[in-house]
């Protein structure tokens, strides 16, 4: 919204441009610049500053606007809260895209050696997975984060209470077994926000020099991917309950990936 700038009134208080003094109405007096004693307001702002025209401060500052998710976030989570939809209702229907994932599955089972792809899908089980996102958790309570490692806390506690419905309502049938409840890969949402969780509490405190920034997201990126391709190789998931939760591990993490952004050092101007 333009706004209209009323004239400066001139030292002699004569100008053209000069509204009376109406009763009621406080100014702050003091001598400008050049000592003319125009009355202005004390902080020397204009009558309306827009909320807009604010510059935004470190986190946590009064009157500054907290920083919130932009664009590039937006245009990751979009596509893959499209693509888990669009997986989960071809699951439920029994459409096309299943019967294609099937003849997939079938020449991918038991391509590498067993003892490889058992040991990368236990990556994503609980007894693994889990311990690594409390030993993250204690790391950023000693750094003096306290409300971050609550936030990762029930980030974890997410995946079960949306995986277990979506098993239990679209009850797919296992490969090489006759038992369903495999829609969508548990251990891989598992892995998916353990592993993620764990980097982004690492990234929002101090860490030690050799811990590059680089290091923790690559790390967590890897081990969710392995944990996928290990499930799929050795015949406990189809391909598709795989990426259904690739797709739904970020859209988890999306909330405490926001929170750790403006905990984080660089955010907060510590």
């Amino acid at each position: 919204m333009r706004e209209t700038h009323r004239p400066r009134e001139t030292a002699g208080g004569s100008g053209p441009g000069r509204s009376p003094h109406r009763p009621g109405r406080a100014f702050g007096h003091g001598t400008g610049a050049s000592g003319s004693g125009t009355s202005h307001r004390s902080d020397g702002r204009p009558p309306h500053t827009p909320r807009g025209a604010r510059r935004p401060g470190p986190a946590g500052h009064p009157g500054t606007t907290p920083p919130v998710p932009g664009w590039p976030a937006s245009l990751v989570l979009g596509p893959l809260v499209a693509l888990f939809a669009l997986i989960t209702w071809q699951v439920a229907a029994d459409g096309p895209l299943v019967r294609l994932d099937e003849r997939v599955g079938e020449h991918l089972f038991e391509l590498g050696p067993a003892p490889l792809t058992q040991f990368l899908s236990d990556l994503g089980g609980v007894p693994v997975a889990l311990p690594v996102l409390v030993c993250a958790m204690a790391y950023a309570l000693w750094r003096g984060a306290r409300r971050l490692p609550v936030y990762a806390a029930l980030t974890m506690a997410a995946v079960p209470a949306l995986v277990i419905p979506l098993k239990v309502a679209t009850a797919r049938q296992g490969p090489l077994t006759e038992a369903v409840n495999y829609y969508p890969s548990g251990h891989t949402a598992t892995a998916a926000v353990a592993y993620g969780a764990s980097a982004l509490l690492l990234l929002a405190v101090p860490r030690p020099a050799w811990l590059r920034a680089w290091l923790t997201p690559v790390a967590a990126v890897l081990l969710t991917a392995a944990t996928g391709v290990g499930l799929v190789l050795h015949g406990y998931h189809w391909p598709l309950d795989v990426l259904a939760s690739w797709c739904l591990g970020p859209v988890l993490l999306a909330p405490l990936w926001w929170a750790c952004r403006r905990s984080s050092p660089v955010a907060a101007g510590r």
